[in-house]
């Protein structure tokens, strides 16, 4: 990453892309520009980070944000299509934009280096809309030529959560009882946000090439997770186990009456699948020190400016 060069983020307005936005900025260096079409998220962006660049765009649709990507250095590709029952959906925002951002990079003379954030469900043994169109889209990036580092973190979590950990935290607040599926002994790899940050920064520093599992160092049951948040958040609401019959017919009615669930039951499945996600040394390979588990979950919760800061779901 060259000083003053140009970063492109598209998809930069969820949780990945405004914890990178706000690390490359307070960094300096680099001219960022945002491409996304979650309106609400994109203002968010604007208020907290005025120097940056923030554009509405339809990735899924080819017009005029593609002339961003003259005279780019860098692009972390983020847009992603993450929860939901229609696949249309799953094939419009991570099929169809993810060709039309190549189409963009590969027309420039010099095609701009890409860091592409897929996920560990490539490497699941889940079979869902997200995990599927996963593997398809990084079969894209694989095969387009460009110089590129692909990267598959698991679970995320920290400042602008909305959809993991940042909804359990809110919604744990709001509640008196806060349910988990049977005996929630269910191992995870979550990986926080601020050290993921720091892989892709050095990704674009070093032009790393590649495809690496970044897996959170920590395996830690789901309700342990649970009360690590509890005690971070000071939330009042007692956990309690319901058998996973009961909790998967409740998901299932509530996607009934809400186009774009938080958790879906699709989601529930690959919680209990009990994958385990390789651990490689991303520390070394990329220089940058794992976070604690518990101090990632303090920071995330507790940082003064950007803790408090909800983005829409």
């Amino acid at each position: 990453m060259t000083p003053g060069g140009k970063i492109i983020l598209p998809g930069g307005a969820g949780l990945v892309g405004q914890n990178l936005a706000a690390r490359l900025d307070a960094q300096g260096g680099c001219n960022i520009v945002v491409l996304d079409k979650h309106r609400a998220n994109l203002e968010i962006l604007r208020r907290t980070q005025p120097r940056i660049t923030a554009e509405y765009a339809d990735l899924a649709e080819p017009g005029g944000w593609q002339r961003h990507f003259a005279g780019a250095s860098g692009v972390v590709m983020l847009q992603a299509q993450i929860g939901g029952h229609d696949w249309r959906d799953f094939a419009r925002n991570n099929l169809a934009a993810t060709r039309h951002v190549l189409d963009a990079m590969t027309a420039q003379a010099v095609p701009p280096y890409l860091v592409h954030v897929s996920s560990s469900a490539v490497n699941s043994a889940a079979r869902d809309f997200y995990a599927d169109s996963k593997r398809a889209q990084e079969d894209m990036v694989a095969q387009s030529g460009l110089r590129c580092a692909i990267l598959r973190p698991t679970l995320m979590f920290g400042w602008f959560d909305r959809k993991h950990l940042g909804w359990l935290a809110r919604f744990m607040r709001s509640v008196p009882v806060f349910p988990v599926p049977g005996n929630g002994r269910y191992p995870r790899q979550p990986l926080y946000a601020g050290d993921f940050c720091a892989i892709i920064r050095r990704c674009l520093e070093r032009r790393q090439t590649g495809a690496y599992n970044i897996s959170g160092p920590e395996k830690i049951d789901y309700i342990d997770m649970i009360r690590e948040i509890r005690h971070a958040t000071k939330a009042r609401a007692a956990i309690v186990k319901i058998p996973y019959g009961l909790f998967h017919g409740l998901l299932a009615l509530w996607g009934l009456f809400d186009r774009n669930p938080p958790f879906t039951t699709r989601q529930l499945a690959a919680l209990v699948a009990r994958d385990e996600f390789e651990v490689i040394d991303w520390p070394g390979i990329f220089g940058v020190p794992a976070t604690p588990f518990a101090r990632a979950i303090h920071e995330t919760f507790n940082d003064p400016v950007h803790g408090k800061v909800v983005l829409e779901f």
